[in-house]
């Protein structure tokens, strides 16, 4: 079946009904419109979002769309156009403010990519960014890679042959995932990504033009003899990995698998970009080194961001890439965004070179072991039939859910009972073998996630009956 014309049909299907209902009505579910189409999600969310810009449809994350209000037709004001000279949408273009969207106070957030505000250390970081604003230094220009002081504790956190030199600065991870892709890779190129894997950066990678090819991982991390497969095939020269409690199955690259993978990507002189997210996060167990400390020749692009493990208004991260590869994408971040704002910078400084970086990171990887106990508790309770992969760290566990059960279906109808849930195959770059759930236990403490475990049980018998 054509694709494009599939698109066409449900575009046109859209329209009818929300032209035909009343402001709030629900629109047909994603379901709905696949089977009557014979589309695949893909298309069908590109249709949906083509039809939200014209201003016919209103996308709720989490919950579906609904027939919008016509508040600019009564002024006289019809933006209609601006879906004509847009053209197409971007594939995924939604998905990454859909997943950081903030979610009704009253909604239990069984998902959520920032820990939960009673863990973020506020009261240090506010102190930190008070002493930076009143440095009058702080608000001068600043180098285009950072201040040297972060670069360097950034190079040293790394470990191995990285310098303060070869560390770039950059406004959170969303934005060096896509000055990496942009700067390793021409409109076109294909490039390698487990499966699954962090939805934001499969989106980066294809805003860059870069074709995405899913390799499948399993709980020891990406398998070694399909990457290299996907190598040979596809002719790519970067790969995006996620060695430490990868988002959003929580894997950890074995030891066995990391001395292969490096061996792979020397071997046919690619680029491995090392996304070190979950550095701080591990709470069983010692965290393994991270791939670049390992890296003598230049093949590792190091990612690391402190917005994670501190607190989402703390936008800084770095990218450590040594040789023409860093210089590369220095140039390219600069391109994007001058610099970081100095006073952003100074309190980060000033926050993980103090004591209480440490005492963060103690207390929260204790609280986050009491979080992960209790909602792989709830879950062994209300919800036996779900499969939870093992996790050793990070933030998330992952859900493989039982035959009949649809993640997507299942995502609205927790909605209904104020429970956030992510789906699955989002975080796939082609089709995913099954349904599955990403369910986060940084965000909301223990006795929350225990309820939202009952209400989201309570869905499932719903869609069961």
């Amino acid at each position: 079946m054509n694709e494009d014309n599939a698109a066409l049909r449900v575009i046109e299907d859209l329209r009818a009904a929300a032209r035909a209902g009343r402001t709030g009505d629900r629109m047909p579910s994603v379901r709905d419109l696949m089977a009557r189409h014979r589309a695949s999600p893909a298309t069908v969310q590109q249709a949906i979002q083509r039809v939200a810009a014209e201003g016919l449809v209103e996308v709720r994350p989490g919950r579906g769309s609904y027939v919008a209000a016509r508040t600019n037709a009564v002024a006289g004001h019809d933006l209609s156009w601006q879906a004509v000279a847009l053209g197409e949408g971007r594939p995924g273009e939604d998905l990454v403010a859909n997943l950081v969207a903030v979610p009704k106070p009253e909604a239990i957030p069984l998902t959520s990519g920032y820990l939960d505000p009673a863990l973020q250390p506020t009261d240090a970081l506010g102190a930190a960014l008070s002493r930076a604003a009143r440095r009058p230094a702080s608000w001068g220009r600043v180098p285009v890679e950072g201040k040297e002081e972060l670069r360097a504790w950034f190079a040293k956190e790394a470990g191995g042959e990285l310098r303060a030199g070869d560390i770039t600065v950059c406004a959170g991870a969303q934005e060096a995932l896509a000055t990496v892709f942009r700067g390793l890779g021409d409109r076109g190129d294909a490039v390698l990504v487990e499966s699954p894997t962090y939805l934001g950066a499969i989106a980066a990678a294809r805003d860059a033009g870069l074709k995405v090819v899913p390799v499948p991982a399993d709980q020891d991390g990406v398998r070694p003899d399909l990457l290299q497969a996907a190598f040979e095939r596809t002719g790519a020269k970067v790969f995006y990995c996620q060695p430490l409690h990868a988002n959003p199955h929580g894997a950890v690259l074995s030891g066995e698998r990391r001395t292969e993978v490096m061996r792979i990507v020397r071997r046919v002189g690619a680029f491995l970009v090392e996304d070190d997210w979950a550095r701080g996060f591990t709470i069983d167990g010692t965290a393994p080194p991270t791939l670049v400390s390992q890296d003598t020749d230049g093949h590792v692009v190091y990612v690391r961001s402190l917005t994670k493990v501190a607190a989402p208004g703390l936008r800084v991260a770095a990218i450590g890439a040594r040789g023409p590869a860093g210089t590369r994408l220095k140039n390219t971040r600069s391109r994007q965004d001058l610099y970081v704002a100095g006073p952003l910078q100074e309190a980060a400084i000033d926050f993980v070179t103090s004591p209480v970086w440490r005492r963060h990171l103690r207390t929260l990887q204790q609280s986050l072991r009491s979080r992960r106990d209790a909602l792989a508790g709830a879950l062994a309770e209300h919800l036996p039939e779900f499969e939870i992969a093992r996790s050793s760290g990070g933030l998330h566990l992952w859900a493989t859910l039982p035959d009949g059960v649809d993640d997507l279906e299942l995502t609205t109808a927790a909605a209904a009972r104020d429970v956030v849930v992510f789906p699955g195959r989002p975080w796939f770059a082609a089709e995913p073998p099954g349904s599955f759930l990403r369910l986060t236990y940084g965000g909301a403490p223990e006795h929350v996630l225990a309820e939202g475990v009952r209400r989201l049980a309570d869905a499932v018998s719903t869609l069961r009956r």
